[in-house]
């Protein structure tokens, strides 16, 4: 199913902050958070068994519990299967995630993307959200970032197992679609030319946002505009680092990546413009895109989300970014005809 029939509006929500994503988030301002992007009209929810060893889905799941389950979309993830055995957080390897979700629930959480390990991701996702149908299933971080030298193998075990068991839910309806939930492009441009199980879109990360889409520009996005595949885009804000946050790519972010920070903020401030309005509608802009999830963990954060969309932003703003190499050459840019 196309991504932007599933998805009907633009702004959805990326929980990976419920997870206790790089500090510990009261119960009572995690469930204030969803209420608070329900009240702004997000239908969109992505999560994922890795936020928080299962503590993001839960929460979401007790959040969204007096709502009808047909006005709201839930994307989840595939390739980590969640324990009852708990384990020392401090021992986890998460490769460049690291000690982000140090403060979630203490289970074991196990990698695996064969297809019975799939099913059984699908089934613990649905008994902690408490429902009895996800609508997207994205398979979770089979890329170098994670995996390292070891990431084709692991793709391999994927293509073997999780995309032929998804393909199948897909085409018996127990989900409505898949693809891949990654932080790189080079797995989305291998599964966009293999034969066999077809994706329905991606959850692109961290790599088509204002401070790094180059690279996805040229390699992912041309394709799957041609084949309609949709593109979600995560990590808009780059883990927070263009909006004044300390971290790009889950990590201390770099004196270059702050210097770029500073150059466009100085352009948006010469033009009024916020610097979330600029980081969701620049991702937004390309036709490939299907909707844009920022995490929030505080309510206040999504009316700021909703204000950003709405904000007019000139079109010499824009322009001037281009100008001064900020953006590339051929990105699209709202506006553009």
């Amino acid at each position: 199913m196309a991504l932007k029939d599933l998805i009907t509006d633009p702004l959805g929500f990326g929980t990976a902050p419920l997870g206790n994503m790089f500090r510990d988030i009261p119960e009572e301002e995690a469930q204030a958070t969803v209420d608070a992007a329900w009240g702004h009209g997000i239908r969109y929810y992505d999560t994922a068994p890795l936020y928080g060893a299962g503590l993001a889905e839960i929460r979401l799941g007790k959040a969204l519990a007096g709502h009808a389950r047909e006005d709201y979309v839930i994307s989840t993830k595939v390739g980590r299967i969640v324990l009852d055995e708990v384990e020392d957080v401090n021992s986890r390897d998460f490769g460049e995630k690291g000690d982000v979700f140090r403060y979630g629930l203490p289970n074991k959480v196990v990698n695996d993307y064969s297809e019975d390990a799939t099913l059984r991701s699908i089934e613990g996702s649905l008994k902690r959200l408490g429902t009895d149908v996800i609508e997207i299933a994205w398979v979770h971080d089979v890329a170098q970032d994670f995996y390292g030298d070891e990431w084709l193998a692991q793709f391999e075990s994927a293509r073997k197992g999780a995309f032929r068991a998804l393909d199948r839910l897909r085409d018996e309806g127990v989900i409505k679609a898949w693809g891949l939930g990654v932080n790189r492009v080079e797995p989305i441009e291998i599964l966009m030319e293999l034969e066999g199980p077809r994706p329905d879109g991606f959850l692109l990360a961290g790599r088509y946002s204002l401070l790094d889409h180059s690279k996805a520009l040229q390699r992912v996005m041309p394709t799957a505009q041609r084949e309609g595949l949709g593109i979600v885009v995560g990590g808009p804000y780059s883990s927070g680092a263009l909006v004044g946050g300390k971290h790009f790519e889950y990590a201390p972010a770099s004196p270059e990546i702050l210097h770029k920070v500073a150059r466009i903020r100085g352009i948006a401030e010469a033009h009024g413009v916020s610097m979330k309005a600029a980081g969701l509608q620049f991702s937004l802009a390309h036709p490939a895109v299907a909707a844009v999830i920022p995490g929030a963990s505080h309510p206040g954060r999504i009316a700021e989300d909703k204000d950003a969309m709405r904000e007019h932003v000139p079109r010499s703003f824009w322009l001037e970014l281009r100008k001064e190499g900020l953006v590339a050459p051929d990105a699209p840019l709202p506006g553009d005809d």
